[in-house]
């Protein structure tokens, strides 16, 4: 008995490790971690390729080949990914990380991100702490995904005059950030000087829409991307620029019934020809704008990450929306119905499209919300590939990173796992086996252990 366990014992030894025994993070450094017989998505194209051997070395993809044809190093952590499928991982361009001087929250709401296979995010309401995690993550000294960072809000409460709008593009380029970040407020004074002056310092600004700006004028200053398509369905909706904001509702809420379908090519035309990015954030309006009642999301699984207070005050808005004057079912359905006839049409006639939901944010929780964002886009009309593609693909091009997005040997080997093909199922982004980012594996059992660990219910 005694030889047959010291026996046992020099095998595991000597033998490289298997997914079985890694329960725990991994960080590869100079380490080969090896993927076995696993189905490659590598979305150069919409194909699956069977039974591959892909080699991650200090975080490049170093090999990928059939089954018995890729060398690895003998000490290599070997994860038999039989049956499962690699896919590049996923971007939250509309993410949220907590404008506060405390890191640990931060950390907090990185990991929820990074188990849901979400290795790159940019955040959208900045903070000088921001900057000093950017810097950590790049490092290595904190876990997370690629960060990128707007700086703190341009709107109508902080920028009260043109020149001050212009200082401020010319601080937060100075400080740093990557981008700007434009809420609600802003007028035809003040716009204006904070898109001249972004040019010519060579910031890209994002975000919302004024409504005293309107989307043409957003479209002709050169949004690097317009989110939520602030702006876009007051723009299809006849007599709209008579009407005042509150009549409008929050994206045109109230008036969205009133859309005229045939205004969308010019619309797509227009963001097209500019070359300005779109973020739907659909997940936010199919969740908060609908007419499905609290309780339809309220009880979600996910809810138990948030705080208790949070989930409250979430279900308190939805009920008001609910409960206002101005709702009505039918209207409410027609809202989400022409927003996803404007997000196929820009699908369709080569808008590019980037992955993002807004989280956290009512009904939508940092990470899952992702999933929710891409069976909504499904919804719409887009296949499941071209909605995996504005995670990855047409990521890579937003932040001109040509080794990012795609699984190809010299690529970065920032990739998900998964038990199922999401090609034929978006749903199947759900069901992680692990998560590659950087030069870190974090297996199943990794991320459970860490999401037990953020449960505020």
């Amino acid at each position: 008995m005694k030889y047959l366990l010291a026996l046992l014992l020099i095998t595991l030894l000597l033998a490289p490790r298997t997914l079985l025994l890694a329960q725990e993070l991994t960080s590869n450094g100079q380490r080969d971690i090896v993927f076995k017989s696993v189905n490659v998505i590598p979305m150069d194209r919409e194909r699956v390729i069977d039974n591959q051997t892909v080699v991650v070395r200090n975080g490049r993809i170093t090999a990928m080949g059939n089954e018995g044809s890729v060398k690895f190093s003998k000490d290599a952590l070997v994860i038999d990914a039989k049956g499962k499928y690699l896919t590049p991982g996923w971007a939250e361009i509309h993410a949220h990380v907590p404008p506060i001087d405390d890191i640990q929250p931060m950390k907090e709401v990185l990991m929820l991100y990074l188990s849901n296979g979400i290795t790159t995010i940019r955040g959208m309401l900045g903070h000088p702490k921001h900057l000093e995690l950017r810097s950590k993550i790049n490092s290595g000294e904190i876990l997370g995904p690629h960060f990128y960072t707007t700086g703190p809000s341009f709107n109508g409460q902080t920028v009260k005059s043109a020149d001050r709008g212009a200082e401020m593009v010319r601080e937060q380029k100075a400080a740093g950030y990557d981008f700007l970040k434009l809420h609600p407020g802003l007028t035809k004074e003040t716009f204006p000087a904070i898109a001249k002056t972004a040019h010519e310092v060579g910031i890209p600004f994002v975000g919302h829409v004024s409504f005293n700006v309107g989307v043409w004028r957003a479209i002709d200053a050169g949004y690097s991307s317009i989110d939520h398509l602030d702006g876009f369905v007051e723009a299809v909706v006849p007599r709209s620029d008579t009407l005042a904001e509150p009549e409008t509702g929050l994206f045109a809420s109230w008036i969205a019934y009133r859309a005229d379908a045939s205004q969308i090519p010019k619309l797509v035309k227009g963001l097209r020809e500019k070359h300005i990015r779109v973020v739907p954030t659909q997940s936010l309006a199919e969740r908060w704008l609908s007419p499905l009642s609290a309780d339809a999301f309220s009880n979600d699984p996910e809810m138990k990450y948030m705080k208790p207070e949070q989930l409250k005050g979430w279900v308190d808005t939805k009920k008001g929306y609910l409960a206002n004057p101005n709702f009505s079912k039918e209207h409410a359905e027609k809202l989400i119905q022409i927003r996803r006839k404007l997000i196929y049409e820009c699908q369709k006639n080569g808008v590019d499209l980037l992955l993002g939901s807004d989280a956290p944010q009512i009904f939508n929780v940092p990470g899952f919300s992702i999933h929710h964002e891409m069976n909504y886009m499904v919804d719409a009309g887009l296949t499941p590939y071209e909605v995996l593609r504005t995670g990855t693909v047409n990521v890579a091009s937003y932040f001109n990173k040509p080794d990012w997005g795609t699984i190809k040997t010299g690529n970065v080997s920032d990739m998900v796992l998964l038990s199922g093909n999401p090609l034929t199922d978006i749903t199947q982004t759900k069901n992680i086996e692990g998560v590659m980012m950087g030069t870190n594996w974090l297996s199943k059992a990794y991320i459970q252990n860490e999401l037990k660990k953020l449960e505020k219910q």
